[in-house]
């Protein structure tokens, strides 16, 4: 601890994010990147982007970039807002949009970011348990609050939460804003963005970080009704008014110009995950179902911890939360590309019959 510090800061707690070894030839399936590479398209756009241009300041409002991304949706520009990475958006979303009277909600097992910005900006919160199954249960939800926050489908357990059931939310919970993160929307569960224009308190978020593959690019965006995103807007421009970057900007309007590679690597990564389904349960593992790119496994007699380090010896990292422990067991495996899944099972099925 230093003297220097600000009081706020002895008091927070940081997220830790995955691992990011620095290991040659590593298997790494720990962080839910995409194992497909960008767009050629977009490589093609940041190659062009390196210009002299890169003197000058970028586009304060990103104009382009919300243009794309709101003919993409079917929605207007002023109902978009970007910024650098989807944890920059909603760290602005929770200052602007969530702190109220009332505990913030969110589920008991979900993206463990959202207790560290309460954290940070003094939101109170209460945790919602997830049901037996694991599930988003709306009914839990229908109480007084200062705001709602989950992600579809959840992270970690990768299940979705159907549209029916969000919309049954938002009719019932009409006087503060719900928030559906949807990270990993992309493979395989049914978006909220359809409802936005019937409901003014619903905000969706997004990221190019997974299906589109630019984590190393950092674009976030959320949708929404016009007044929730001046909110997020005003935020913005009292803490950063160039979040977005040429480069960013360039790649991921590149990105999301190009639906057919969109498309097909969703597809692939949505096949693999099946076949890793199938493969896990075979070797006598209980999968969660999901619409992410990652699955919920544990084995029924082999401790997650434990098979998380033994596959750390064969170079392969997978990603196990000690907490809470309703899930100590489990192993949360991003899907792969084909190689590097059936070096994942194999070094399983090794480590099982051992």
């Amino acid at each position: 601890m230093s003297k220097f510090w600000s009081p706020i800061v002895h008091t927070l707690t940081p997220y830790v994010p995955g691992e990011q070894p620095k290991i040659q030839n590593l298997i790494k399936l720990n962080t839910n990147e995409n194992p497909h590479g960008p767009s050629p398209k977009v490589i093609s756009a940041l190659q062009a982007e390196a210009t002299d241009s890169l003197r000058l300041y970028p586009d304060p409002d990103s104009g382009r970039l919300k243009a794309a991304i709101a003919e993409y949706h079917g929605l207007q520009a002023k109902q978009v807002f970007v910024g650098n990475g989807s944890d920059e958006v909603l760290a602005h979303v929770f200052q602007a949009l969530l702190k109220h009277d009332l505990p913030l909600l969110f589920p008991d097992i979900t993206y463990s970011f959202y207790p560290v910005y309460c954290g940070l900006y003094g939101i109170q919160y209460e945790t919602v348990p997830l049901n037996a199954q694991f599930e988003i249960a709306v009914d839990d939800y229908l109480r007084p609050n200062g705001g709602i926050i989950f992600p579809n489908p959840n992270a970690p357990t990768g299940i979705p939460l159907p549209l029916a059931e969000i919309e049954r939310l938002l009719v019932a919970n009409k006087e503060t804003v719900v928030v559906v993160d949807e990270a990993y929307v992309d493979f395989g569960t049914e978006s909220a963005v359809a409802l936005i224009n019937r409901y003014p308190n619903l905000l969706v978020t997004h990221t190019y970080s997974k299906s589109r593959s630019l984590a190393g690019l950092r674009v976030g965006y959320a949708l929404g009704d016009s007044s929730l995103i001046e909110a997020l807007i005003r935020v913005k421009d009292s803490f950063n008014s160039y979040p977005i970057d040429r480069f960013a900007e360039a790649g991921a309007i590149a990105a999301i110009l190009d639906e057919a590679y969109f498309q097909q690597t969703r597809q692939q990564v949505i096949a693999a995950r099946e076949q890793m389904v199938a493969d896990l349960q075979a070797l006598g593992f209980t999968v969660l179902p999901s619409g992410a790119n990652f699955i919920f496994a544990q084995h029924q007699q082999v401790a997650g911890e434990q098979l998380a380090s033994r596959l750390r010896e064969h170079a392969i990292i997978v990603r196990h939360f000690k907490k809470p422990a309703r899930i100590e067991n489990f192993l949360r495996v991003t899907i792969g590309n084909n190689t590097q899944n059936a070096a994942f099972i194999k070094a399983l099925k090794l480590l099982l019959n051992g």
